[in-house]
């Protein structure tokens, strides 16, 4: 298997929009490491009920390499352990222990980090009293949930780790050897819907409504900017939430939200350009290996 880059993900301390704005519960974490429920395990403390709502996870882990891809071309990122330390200081100076998502999509209330430390000695760290797996410079997190669906998903299983979610600037002697691929033909009318959802929060606020990635997107829409193929697979799943698609400004945060990430034409768009992109990497590998197989007659 061909090396992938590896892009060193850093945080600029003369970019004011860089660092962790949330903590997110997710289904499956990008650091492959499963939060634990304090509640299933007997764990005492002195501070809490039987029901105790908490969890305890690795938000970030040092030098792990994490997979991503953006159209056909894959790398990896990572994080220095100066930069965990970094973002984890940077999160609580900021008082965002409070921002918290489900599946880095919907902000939650009730999901608060109460306690966090950076672990020095795996050997004697609090850790292993949970069974984490926590290296040199890990994050480890404590997150009380006192909301009541939230913490329902959670003994069911339906979210088993931590994945942060904010801004980081690449390391500039590793920055990719390929530029990614972006595109920019996504109709008028979904800049023209993110345009008019920051109008109105410009009028009165976010409130409750809108992640950091949201509120991104409709950013990025309405200025036309281009998008990568990661970008476009976030905003054609976004349709699961079309059922809120109708809900006043005024009146909830579906509507809203829904218009940040392009309204019904952006998300339409997405799924059609990500059909005709998923086509078009199938014809190009059918094509390299028809190549193949007619060098190889020649050589013959």
């Amino acid at each position: 298997m061909e090396d992938l880059d590896i892009i060193e993900l850093i945080i600029d301390e003369n970019n004011l929009e860089d660092g962790i704005e949330a903590i997110s519960l997710v289904e499956s974490p990008a650091i492959e490491e499963n939060f634990v429920a304090l509640s299933r395990h007997k764990v005492e403390f002195k501070s809490v009920d039987d029901e105790k709502r908490i969890v305890v996870g690795l938000a970030l882990v040092p030098d792990k390499e994490i997979f991503r891809k953006s159209g056909d071309y894959a790398y990896k990122i990572m994080f220095s352990k100066e930069t965990v330390k970094k973002a984890s200081e940077l999160y609580l100076k900021r008082l965002k222990n409070n921002n918290a998502t489900i599946e880095h999509e919907l902000a939650v209330k009730g999901v608060s980090l109460i306690e966090s430390w950076i672990v020095e000695d795996p050997n004697m760290d609090k850790t292993n009293l949970y069974k984490l797996d926590a290296p040199e410079g890990a994050w480890a997190v404590v997150m009380k949930i006192d909301n009541d669906e939230i913490w329902e998903d959670v003994k069911q299983g339906k979210y088993l780790g931590f994945s942060i979610e904010g801004f980081f600037s690449q390391k500039e002697q590793e920055l990719t050897k390929q530029e990614l691929k972006s595109y920019s033909d996504y109709p008028q009318s979904a800049t023209n819907n993110a345009k008019r959802a920051l109008a109105w929060v410009k009028k009165n606020g976010w409130g409750s409504c809108g992640t950091p990635v949201g509120k991104q997107r409709a950013n990025q829409l309405a200025n036309r900017e281009p998008l990568t193929r990661d970008t476009i697979s976030r905003m054609a799943s976004f349709k699961r939430h079309q059922q809120h698609k109708d809900v006043p400004y005024s009146e909830g945060c579906g509507g809203l939200m829904w218009d940040c990430w392009g309204g019904t034409s952006g998300v339409e768009w997405a799924i059609n350009k990500l059909e005709k992109l998923s086509l078009s990497e199938e014809d190009t590998e059918a094509l390299a290996v028809l190549n193949e197989i007619l060098n190889k007659l020649k050589d013959e």
